[in-house]
C-alpha cells in the first residue's frame, strides 16, 4: 500500500496517513500516521523527526476511520506500524522507531 493521503477533521486540522520506508534501510515498509493543524505541518513534524524525504503526493491512500481514532487518542498525535496492516500488530509511538526522537 504505497502513498498516503489526509483527512479534514471538522475542527480544521487534518490526519496525514504515509507508507514510507522502514528508517535503518531494510525493505520493510511503515504506516505513520500524523495529527496536525494542516498538512503542511504535519509534514514538517516528520521532517523534524529526521525523515527529510516526505512528500505528500495526492490522496490515494487516506487514513481510515481506525487510524483516524487510533492517532486522535495518542498524546503525541504521532504513531506508526509495519505495513502492510496486520492484524496481530498495535500502533507505536514514533520514538520507538526513531531512537532520537
Amino acid at each position: 500500500m504505497p502513498g498516503g493521503g489526509f483527512v479534514k477533521l471538522p475542527n480544521g486540522s487534518v490526519v496525514v496517513a504515509l507508507t514510507l520506508p522502514r528508517p535503518g534501510g531494510d525493505d520493510r515498509q511503515v504506516r505513520v500516521l500524523v495529527h496536525a493543524a494542516n498538512r503542511a505541518r504535519a509534514l514538517t513534524r516528520l521532517r523534524n523527526l529526521g525523515m527529510r524525504a516526505v512528500y505528500l503526493r495526492g490522496n490515494t491512500h487516506p487514513p481510515t476511520q481506525d487510524e483516524i481514532t487510533a492517532v486522535l487518542h495518542h498524546p503525541d498525535g504521532l504513531l506508526w506500524r509495519g505495513a502492510p496492516d496486520t492484524v496481530a500488530e498495535l500502533w507505536h509511538p514514533i520514538r520507538a522507531l526513531l531512537p532520537g526522537a
